[in-house]
């Protein structure tokens, strides 16, 4: 028996299959094997193609099935991750309107801020725990305003991956995550979020079906599983934006349980267990996976822009030529803890919702030209993104949200020595890395919401722990001071 999971990203859509009695994945593939293209017809605008993301799910599929040689009946249910924060607008025969309004296209900011004034800022944190911000639902008003021919056409508004379950099954369902995501569910009635809709101008029967993470969302239909090569029937049983996703790979559930990645951006997502939201927007709040009225599990996310594209500019611009990202990370290990006085603020990609949607720029402080060399310049590279992930981290704190452990797959900067140890001395949190992806995370959502797994001990006990990182009583003092003489400096 197996799993199918997709993980419907920006640049590409991965499939994974996974064994259900193993946990392990014996197939994985995505296309397109080249970045998928991102639409941009004016500056600040990202849109893409909905029905790309099925060419690319029916490669994806093929290919897994193919290398694993399954039986397409051996299938037993089929979950989704996907990029969040999307618009996707379908009309009466179901096929869509216009292309995707993706989550990095920025301009609704407006229409976001409009409804902030105009509703309130104690309203709208209270009930959707953020600002409307630059989320779905202001995009459909940009959509409104600026093509109402389009909305009056409009039958249902969906995100990625619910256009492409409904491509699959037929049906048009989302869930409360989703919902949150939008910016269109209201954690203080538990439902969608009428006062939004209403103030905006939606109609209600615009949203899709509302239903549970983990249960039954849907059957392929017998055209959809023809066009995909999978068998009649197949369940689909999860979906969950990019982020709750990885959290959910990585095995957090629960308060106090922490997920971390360390790409080209970064992020820090931890589970609180009590509806909080920060009165400043500096984080954002989500439903997580697993959460329900009764045991509230809200998904607490700080975003850094500056992480992973801090590091590979120093590669590039300060770096010796040539040189391997190891090659750096063992230059940094050269250098003591705290880059001897050298700050970094890494905040040179664009505005930064850590620092009030401020744009600082990256910036580099008290460097000694008799001093310092090009080692203390890449130690504090990295030091100073851990520094922006802990600043997020103590926002989470005053959340009422414990960070004793962090989890978080063994990739991109976390391959650093450097970049975990400074994060564990920093925090205090033992740094727990594991082998994981998206895709394979939502065949294990899909096992779990199809009962397949009774819990999620059973779901993620094949999970491989890589390694430990905990505080190092010898380099932790000089961690802590550096970090207050960064954040002195950024305050500056």
């Amino acid at each position: 028996m197996y799993l199918l999971g997709y993980d419907i990203g920006t640049s590409s859509v991965k499939a994974s299959l996974v064994d259900a009695a193993t946990g392990r994945a014996v197939a994985s593939d995505f296309f397109p094997k080249q970045e998928a293209p991102i639409k941009a017809l004016h500056t600040g605008w990202a849109e893409q193609d909905p029905d790309s993301w099925w060419k690319y799910l029916k490669e994806a599929t093929a290919s897994v099935v193919a290398k694993a040689g399954v039986k397409p009946a051996d299938i037993a249910a089929i979950g989704f991750s996907y990029q969040m924060h999307g618009l996707v607008c379908v009309d009466r025969y179901l096929k869509p309107l216009r292309d995707s309004i993706i989550w990095c296209d920025s301009r609704a900011v407006p229409y976001g801020r409009a409804a902030f004034d105009a509703l309130g800022a104690d309203k709208c944190l209270s009930h959707l725990l953020n600002s409307p911000g630059n989320f779905t639902a202001a995009k459909l008003a940009w959509v409104k305003e600026n093509e109402p021919e389009v909305f009056e056409r409009i039958y249902k508004i969906m995100l990625p991956a619910d256009y492409i379950a409904m491509r699959m099954t037929g049906e048009i369902v989302t869930n409360p995550e989703g919902l949150s995501e939008m910016m269109l569910w209201d954690f203080k009635t538990d439902s969608p979020a009428s006062f939004l809709m209403d103030w905006f101008g939606f109609p209600a029967d615009i949203l899709p079906e509302v239903r549970s993470t983990f249960c039954e969302q849907g059957r392929l239909t017998a055209e959809a599983a023809a066009e995909l090569g999978l068998a009649e029937g197949t369940p689909v049983t999860y979906r969950a934006g990019d982020q709750p996703n990885n959290a959910l790979s990585l095995n957090v559930f629960e308060p106090g349980e922490v997920a971390s990645t360390a790409g080209t951006s970064g992020v820090v997502y931890g589970v609180n267990g009590t509806v909080d939201y920060d009165p400043l927007s500096r984080v954002n709040n989500f439903a997580h996976v697993n959460h329900t009225a009764a045991a509230p599990r809200i998904g607490v996310l700080a975003c850094i822009n500056g992480t992973g594209i801090l590091n590979s500019w120093v590669k590039r611009n300060v770096a010796p030529a040539g040189i391997s990202y190891d090659d750096m990370n063992e230059l940094a290990a050269q250098v003591p803890a705290g880059s001897l006085g050298v700050s970094i603020m890494p905040f040179g990609n664009g505005a930064e919702r850590l620092l009030e949607n401020r744009e600082t720029g990256c910036s580099i402080h008290g460097i000694n030209f008799n001093v310092h060399d090009r080692r203390h310049i890449i130690r504090a590279a990295q030091e100073g993104i851990v520094f922006s992930f802990m600043y997020g981290i103590e926002i989470m704190q005053t959340l009422g949200l414990a960070v004793d452990r962090i989890h978080a797959g063994k990739a991109n900067m976390f391959l650093s020595p450097v970049f975990r140890q400074t994060l564990a001395d920093v925090s205090g949190a033992t740094i727990e890395l594991y082998d994981t992806d998206g895709s394979v995370g939502a065949a294990k959502g899909a096992g779990m919401g199809a009962g397949i797994y009774k819990n999620r001990d059973e779901a993620f006990a094949s999970l491989e722990l890589l390694g430990r990182v905990t505080p190092d009583a010898a380099t932790r003092p000089a961690v802590l001071e550096a970090y207050a003489l960064w954040k002195e400096r950024l305050q500056k």
